[in-house]
């Protein structure tokens, strides 16, 4: 069976299905595929308990995805980043400070929802798309490159001629593979813990990094829980001392948490299970080839530090859909897939270098390295300018931003 699309996108997670939405919504034919049909409610076995907040440039892409106004009521604001440090003697904060997104914007730094509900949103809005196909259990096995067209050969043996392949099959990407593109991986020996809390503390709005040893331990805002404020939380440590916390008692695993978190939202509760997720940074060398473009995790991964992984792969697609848009009778010509590569390459990889140092700076161990970290964190934050940069990078305002009235 030969079927003909314009974009066949290989991957079904968040990057791939908001692709999907995207390309749909701006009315090119789609395939989407993926071996792994999406987990879409939160207490399912083997459901993704990990949050992803999306930073202000990235919701003008949910926007045009038709997806916005889906999440919107199940997110949760994101109106001050904390940093602390309590790299002391103790865990107790030693340095706290604030970076308010007052200071550069009216709107908060983002909204953050869980991923598994991502995904029942999304699958819900490629339901309402007539020229989207989404195709759950099915995977990407091959493809023949062709000037007209790719060639692409999935799991159940159907092929497809699409005029453009997107690659956004995370980290171990087929689609990578079979263009031949090596990548660059850095391995820390860290993993990371994901679950949720609550707490007595509401959180107002503040998301928060406490940095001690062995990885930030970062608490998230969601929406209230059983009358409750919650939080998401992101827990990095080396891969012993996770796969440990993972295996305590629920009693003495929330004691360490608490104590982890300096106790800034008092004790905390679990209230889902404990997932485990290795940490590395990995790039592309290349992110396009014949008829074909790599997005997120096929083209990069990072330390979840900063909210950027998402929002990255959000930045791929934006970049994406405005070629694709000015070439729309054929999207996967090279006039496409090269000035892809050109756009976004080097910005990827000084993102991934400047997270990699954070991460890095993270883990220190040793108390003069924490002291140093604690200085440095407290030099940038007293020069107004200098943290005002540092927050417009973060969130990589070159693309348009949210507005009070977009949300």
């Amino acid at each position: 069976m030969r079927e003909s699309t314009d974009i066949l996108i290989s991957g079904g997670g968040v990057a791939g299905l908001t692709a999907a939405c995207a390309f749909g919504s701006a009315g090119f034919s789609v395939i989407c595929v993926d071996p792994t049909p999406p987990i879409t409610a939160g207490d399912a076995d083997g459901a993704d308990l990990r949050t992803t907040a999306f930073l202000q440039p990235s919701i003008a892409v949910l926007q045009a995805a038709g997806l916005w106004s889906r999440l919107a009521p199940h997110a949760a604001p994101l109106q001050v980043m904390r940093i602390i440090d309590a790299g002391g003697e103790t865990p107790e904060a030693r340095l706290i400070k604030d970076f308010d997104a007052a200071d550069i914007s009216d709107a908060p730094f983002g909204w953050n929802l869980p991923n598994w509900l991502l995904r029942r949103e999304m699958v819900a809005r490629l339901a309402e798309l007539p020229n989207v196909s989404f195709r759950p259990g099915i995977g990407f096995a091959r493809m023949l490159p062709r000037d007209a067209e790719a060639l692409v050969t999935l799991t159940d043996g159907t092929q497809v001629a699409a005029r453009l392949v997107v690659g956004a099959d995370g980290r171990n990407s087929a689609v990578r593979d079979a263009l031949g593109i090596s990548v660059r991986t850095t391995r820390y020996g860290q993993k990371a813990l994901a679950f949720a809390v609550t707490h007595d503390i509401p959180h107002q709005n503040v998301s928060t990094e406490v940095h001690r040893s062995g990885g930030p331990f970062t608490l998230v805002p969601l929406p209230d829980r059983d009358g409750r404020p919650a939080s998401a939380v992101v827990w990095m440590e080396s891969g012993p001392e996770v796969a440990r916390l993972a295996a305590v008692p629920v009693a003495e695993f929330e004691s360490e948490m608490t104590a982890r978190s300096s106790g800034i939202l008092g004790p905390l509760t679990l209230v889902s299970r404990r997932t485990v997720w290795p940490i590395i940074s990995q790039i592309a060398e290349h992110l396009s080839g014949p008829r074909t473009v790599l997005m997120a995790e096929a083209a990069h991964v990072v330390p979840p530090i900063g909210a950027q992984g998402l929002n990255m792969s959000l930045a791929d697609l934006s970049t994406l859909l405005d070629l694709a848009q000015t070439h729309r009778a054929d999207p996967g010509v090279a006039a496409v897939t090269e000035a892809f590569h050109r756009a976004r390459h080097l910005e990827v990889q000084a993102r991934v270098t400047g997270i990699d140092l954070l991460n890095r700076a993270s883990m220190a161990g040793a108390p003069m390295l924490r002291d140093l970290r604690a200085r440095a964190l407290d030099t940038l934050y007293s020069a107004r300018p200098v943290r005002q940069i540092l927050m417009r990078a973060g969130l990589g305002m070159t693309r348009k931003s949210a507005t009070p009235q977009d949300v």
